[in-house]
């Protein structure tokens, strides 16, 4: 048998354990949630046939039942949640904007400055612990550090929406929404400066910078990084700066990001992109005074996860969510707006 496990593809996808199992010449007839259950450790049958019943395993590319008979040579790939450790994750009643829950997931709205899971440097406070508050049985994501039922994040200072797994189900099934990119994912940002083009693609290999590793690189000659698509149009342009809309065909680290500093449009306030200081107009008067205290409304990028839709794991059925701006980052677009429109 060989194996290429824990492949990295995404910013969502290191919560996930990849696998692509090769069967050996040799191998007799053997149910596939069985051999599975041999072959991934520390995966239980039932998480293999949950896998299996939400499409996250394939055989020779095609998704299959757990009563398939494995067979010599099967190419068999996999994506399950990460086993869970016993690091300890202390529940905090924080204040949490829930927009919607059921059963089997929640939709939360984090606001700018929440870190996501617990890491070094930030063991409370986090989403998770409030989560982990909220409800106790959320199933554990990657080897239990800190972030149950989690399937996708955003940056600590990006705000917006998150939808978090109840079950170890619906984590695999979102999960493989993500992985196929059916996802649908809108943000919103404010941008230094107004693109040439109203509308276009941006598409440039993302990796992380040899130099400084808080900070992703675009390769555009793919020679590094994970290959990475970002879609955008100007929502309204303001001179100076413009709002616009992104929508993500890849998850990958800082994607909106990276991608608008390499066409040179840095997102307002982005500390680690160069975004947070004058880029456009004066560096002086009244202008000046103006930016500086946009800057100090917005703690952080101007990057709001505006709206995410997606199949229910249940109903099967497709469910769209949306979430207004944040009122600091409303505060700043209207500063800009009477800029604009009296000087």
């Amino acid at each position: 048998m060989s194996e290429d496990n824990l492949e990295i593809t995404s910013e969502e996808d290191d919560l996930f354990e990849h696998y692509r199992i090769v069967a050996d010449k040799g191998q007799g007839l053997i149910r596939l949630d069985k051999y599975l259950s041999l072959h991934v450790a520390n995966a239980s049958r039932t998480k293999i046939q949950n896998g299996i019943e939400a499409e996250a395993v394939k055989v020779n590319g095609q998704p299959t039942k757990a009563s398939y008979k494995v067979k010599p040579l099967d190419v068999i790939t996999l994506s399950l949640p990460q086993p869970p450790r016993d690091n300890e994750i202390i529940p905090e009643n924080l204040t949490l904007d829930i927009i919607y829950e059921d059963d089997v997931l929640l939709i939360v709205n984090k606001p700018t400055g929440m870190v996501v899971h617990p890491a070094f440097g930030n063991w409370t406070g986090t989403l998770i612990n409030g989560l982990v508050y909220h409800f106790q049985q959320l199933p554990t994501g990657r080897n239990g550090e800190g972030r149950p039922g989690l399937v996708h994040r955003i940056d600590k200072d990006t705000s917006g929406l998150l939808v978090i797994a109840k079950t170890e189900f619906a984590m695999t099934f979102l999960a493989k929404q993500f992985s196929d990119h059916s996802i649908e994912r809108t943000y919103y940002a404010l941008i230094w400066g107004e693109p040439k083009q109203e509308q276009g693609t941006i598409t440039g290999n993302i990796g992380r910078s040899a130099k400084d590793r808080r900070v992703m690189d675009i390769f555009e000659d793919g020679s590094q990084g994970k290959h990475a698509v970002t879609h955008y149009k100007v929502v309204k342009p303001l001179r100076y700066v413009s709002l616009i809309q992104c929508n993500l065909e890849t998850g990958r680290t800082h994607q909106i990001r990276a991608h608008m500093q390499h066409i040179g449009h840095p997102i307002f306030n982005d500390t680690v992109y160069g975004g947070d200081k004058i880029l456009r107009g004066t560096s002086s008067g009244s202008y000046k005074s103006m930016v500086e205290n946009c800057f100090t409304l917005l703690p952080g990028q101007a990057l709001h996860a505006k709206s995410l839709g997606f199949i229910h794991p249940s109903t099967r059925q497709w469910i769209q969510f949306d979430t207004d701006l944040p009122p600091n980052f409303t505060a700043i677009l209207e500063k800009w707006e009477n800029y604009v429109n009296y000087q």
